[in-house]
């Protein structure tokens, strides 16, 4: 029920108005003030799904493609349904605000959350960020729209101070932030963990208060990152809003302090505090649910194929060897990721589906008639996998003592499906939040007989036991790794002989985060704990090898499926390397070798891997983390139910040393310098002539187009005294239904500073039958003459001559034109 903001505001006492300014002690809602008629409000993450209120025994949800993944469609209006999906997720999970879209710059393959952001460029990810909040907010949901700014590596992420130049700021890190501002005005945004230039984002009055609100004329609520508000005065001047989560850290008495210390305005609390009501009051007004459900609708799964097979991108098809036959009798599955798909990235993104559809499944649908030879090659796990489909009645019971307590009460029982848990925001009626014990016990059964090693990662301490006999103890000695957000234990591990089709008694003996035996300064302590659980039967490399050469040898086709998964692509740590997984490369090459004609390579990361056998394989896919409905989307391309259309929203670069960030990636005694300024992605590759080995808007189809070579400049704006609008004409001269993406770049011919070759600053993805030809209009962006003046602290779009190039690729231009801006201006704001 609405309310009136000011009236409430002026009845409230002080303490009421500081308790508005940080969330409550369950992780996910703000503050009530029952008397005044002010509700809790939930928030929930995350950009790919709507996880609700518990990462432990949750309600399932729809997860969509990774935002790598759903840049790759450049396909707005695609999008912004999935924005509504993903309101209509929020309402079933009784949440009013989506901490999301993720509009960071995945400025390095090595970037842990690079699978999470959209795109190298600030025009593509505005782009599709806009379309995709619109869709989310005409459902009344508020989208948190993150993390601002420059959150563009995991390595030291709360403390790590990003070194960039104000040109390199404005052009590229904070532009998708703008075209959101102007094309979408969410509700809210949220603050990075990181300094920018000696001061942390959330500490800063010039980035929140001046920036956002004054010269943007933006007023989002603006929310600390989880844990990641570091003080009372400096926030609460700066302009952020709400401390996330509770209890507080920095606020509540220590606000009563800093205003009798006059360190904080009475006035300044009153402006949080309004901002904070006016959320609460706009979200009262939106109709969620009172429980925790699930909405798993014929409707929702089709949208959700459909964004995953416009995703998709197809790199290289030399010979024609796609689409595959559906009349092949034989067909060979090869690779860790045909049963077990990868449907996303780790940490704030994973989330427990209403179902995953493997490669395989898909496959068995397409092609009925056909035999199907799996083999997994080589594994491409780092950690053990969770145990799922082997794992019958199990349960975890939560106790306030330790298992040698021989008397100890039993206060919760949950039944579980899967031995990968994450305690932070679990609570049981009893339960000792600071500290408690925890027991799973189920029966597994190994589906072959052999060696099955077992691993166990841990944020507290655990146990296993098989039958009652200890296998792996990560107790009496720890070491730090980087699961669980980087609070986690390396994985130990264990080994024991069992028998297929044998029921062993499986027992995880657990201790929450803070009976953990390593030091945790500089970690943030989420609460709870979490323990990771895997299995796997002990293969030699070379059998598996030899297994899936022989069965790749036998069939009419063999497609190599493989990549990626949350062990090496998670919030909380980046990559240290670009390559596959040990083996996997040598597997596809060997595949290659015998079997390259009809072979195709199907890979699955949400940032790009190194792909030595590139020269050797005739076709190569695509597929990132493609979330709930993985496996028909990635089967709908090899056969042909439709043609691809995803083109690369990264530049894809044959080596990690050729990234422009290479030597300026990771902290270095608390910084890192963002080097290459503005030359980020393919803007670095064309300045240097250096030539990725996929470059940024790659993307092949099983048609093929004609577009106009010459481009046709539409009438120019009073606003901007640009052209609004270019026009080409485009053919599908193939024999198949298929769309292309027309990617508009300007370029200054004869700039006045260094400046990027040319800058993507509109796209129209175009969909055209067989035969059918259309004019296209693509909107030029406002912003496209205008680069950020260091001297004058402003924009400036420079008189003189811009070219108009249209592409299929960054660099695979097919038509021209240009247009003269015949006076120089200087502007701020949107």
């Amino acid at each position: 029920m609405a309310f009136d903001v000011e009236t409430v505001l002026s009845q409230l006492t002080e303490q009421d108005k500081i308790a508005l300014l940080s969330g409550t002690s369950d992780f996910w809602h703000t503050h009530s003030i029952p008397s005044h008629q002010v509700p809790p409000i939930r928030l929930t993450d995350g950009p790919n799904g709507i996880r609700g209120t518990k990462f432990f025994a949750g309600v399932p949800a729809a997860c969509l493609p990774c935002g790598t993944a759903l840049a790759a469609t450049w396909d707005a209006p695609l999008l912004e349904k999935a924005g509504v999906l993903l309101a209509k997720e929020c309402i079933s999970k009784g949440a009013h605000c989506w901490l999301g879209p993720t509009v960071n710059i995945p400025r390095s393959p090595l970037g842990g959350r690079g699978f999470e952001s959209f795109s190298e460029d600030p025009h593509l990810s505005g782009i599709i960020a806009s379309a995709m909040i619109r869709g989310c907010e005409s459902k009344g949901i508020v989208s948190a729209v993150k993390h601002f700014v420059c959150n563009d590596q995991e390595h030291e992420r709360r403390a790590v101070d990003v070194l960039v130049t104000p040109r390199a700021l404005r052009e590229i890190y904070l532009k998708p932030f703008q075209i959101v501002a102007r094309d979408a005005r969410p509700g809210a945004l949220m603050t990075s963990y990181n300094k920018i230039n000696g001061k942390h984002v959330v500490e800063d009055e010039k980035m929140l208060n001046g920036l956002l609100r004054t010269e943007w004329g933006w007023d989002p609520l603006i929310i600390s990152d989880w844990y990641g508000t570091y003080s009372t005065v400096d926030s609460l001047n700066a302009g952020m809003d709400l401390e996330m989560p509770g209890v507080s850290r920095y606020r509540g008495r220590y606000i009563e302090s800093a205003l009798q210390a006059r360190l904080v305005k009475a006035s300044t609390v009153d402006e949080r505090a309004r901002r904070v009501l006016s959320f609460v009051n706009r979200m009262s007004e939106v109709s969620v649910s009172n429980v925790e459900k699930g909405r798993d609708y014929p409707e929702d799964r089709a949208l959700n194929r459909d964004v995953c097979a416009s995703s998709i991108v197809l790199l290289k098809n030399d010979g024609g060897l796609l689409p595959l036959k559906k009349d092949a009798q034989t067909i060979a599955l090869i690779g860790s990721h045909v049963m077990a798909p990868s449907i996303s990235g780790g940490g704030s993104a994973s989330l427990r589906p209403y179902y995953a559809v493997s490669l395989y499944e898909a496959v068995r649908e397409a092609v009925p008639n056909a035999k199907i030879i799996c083999e997994t090659g080589a594994y491409s796990h780092k950690m053990m996998p969770v145990i799922e489909r082997l794992l019958s009645n199990a349960v975890i019971n939560f106790y306030n003592s330790p298992v040698s307590d021989v008397g100890r009460e039993c206060l919760h029982t949950e039944p579980v499906s899967t031995t990968g848990f994450q305690f932070m925001d679990f609570r049981a009626p009893g339960l000792n939040r600071e500290c408690f014990w925890a027991t799973l016990v189920g029966d597994f059964t190994p589906d072959a007989t052999g060696i099955w090693d077992f691993g166990l990662s841990v944020f507290g301490t655990a146990n296993l036991y098989l039958d009652d006999e200890l296998v792996i103890d990560n107790t009496s000695h720890q070491t730090k790794g980087t699961s669980f957000f980087g609070k986690g234990t390396v994985e130990e591990r264990g080994s024991k002989t069992l028998e297929s089709g044998r029921s062993y008694k499986i027992r995880l003996e657990f201790g929450s985060a803070n009976t953990t035996t390593m030091k945790t300064v500089g970690m943030v302590n989420f609460g709870g704990g979490a323990a990771n659980l895997g299995a796997s039967l002990r293969l030699t490399p070379d059998d598996m090898l030899n297994s899936a050469v022989n069965a790749a040898t036998e069939a009419d086709y063999a497609i190599v499926c493989t990549g990626l998964n949350p062990d090496w692509e998670s919030e909380g740590f980046d990559r240290a390397s670009m390559d596959l997984p040990p083996g996997v490369d040598k597997l596809i090459s060997s595949v290659l070798s015998v079997a390259k004609d009809k072979t195709v390579i199907v890979n699955h990361s949400g940032t790009p891997v190194t792909m030595s056998w590139e020269p050797q394989a005739q076709a190569i896919i695509q597929a990132w983390y493609g979330g709930n409905e993985t496996g028909h989307g990635v089967a709908d391309v090899l056969f042909g139910n439709l043609s691809p259309s995803g083109k690369l929203p990264l530049s894809w670069p044959s080596d990690v040393r050729h990234n422009p960030s290479y030597l300026n990636f990771g902290s270095v005694g608390g910084r890192v310098l963002y080097g290459e300024d503005v030359y980020v992605g393919y803007r670095f590759y064309d300045k240097t002539r250096c030539p990725p080995l996929f470059p940024f808007g790659h993307g092949l189809s099983y048609t093929t187009f004609e577009i106009s070579p010459t481009v046709e400049v539409g009438p120019v704006s009073h606003h901007t005294s640009l052209p609004a609008a270019v026009r080409v004409y485009v053919k599908n001269t193939g024999d198949v239904p298929g769309a292309e993406v027309l990617q508009l770049y300007v370029a200054v011919p004869q700039p006045a500073i260094g400046r990027p070759d040319k800058e993507l600053h509109g796209f129209q993805k175009t969909f055209l039958q067989p035969g059918e030809e259309r004019a296209v209009d693509i909107t030029i962006d406002a912003y496209a003459t205008s680069f950020w003046d260091d001297i004058e602290d402003k924009w400036k779009s420079e008189a003189g001559e811009y070219e108009l190039l249209v592409g299929v690729s960054s660099r695979e231009i097919v038509s021209k034109g240009s247009f003269i801006l015949s006076q120089t201006r200087y502007w701020q704001g949107l």
